[in-house]
């Protein structure tokens, strides 16, 4: 089976380089939570991370709520080394709609 680079239907957008990629993170009450990492979304001058919480019920390339991080900080190689949650829901929204675009050849939405 040959090992195909999965690609996005954008060029502001840059897929996880093989599906089932997970990350930890720390919640605001000290919890860890395991999220599938989805994509990367450039946005005006932000980047943008998609994610899909993973636990027992919902493993890795399942299906559920999209969670959409803002990228804080970047790393020496320029990648995402910190993430935080959105205020503002209209920024949400209007990512969330160029993902859903940039993404309609990888996943299915309702």
């Amino acid at each position: 089976m040959a090992n195909t680079i999965r690609t996005g239907s954008a060029p502001n957008f840059c897929p996880p380089a093989e599906e089932g990629i997970t990350f930890t993170f720390e919640d605001s009450n000290g919890d860890l939570v395991q999220l599938e990492f989805l994509g990367l979304l450039l946005h005006g001058d932000a980047r943008y991370g998609f994610f899909f919480q993973i636990d027992d019920y919902s493993p890795a390339l399942s299906s559920g709520e999209v969670i959409v991080l803002e990228v804080t900080e970047l790393d020496e190689d320029g990648q995402p080394d910190s993430f935080e949650f959105i205020e503002d829901e209209a920024i949400v929204r209007d990512v969330y709609e160029e993902f859903k675009v940039a993404t309609r050849d990888l996943y299915q939405f309702e």
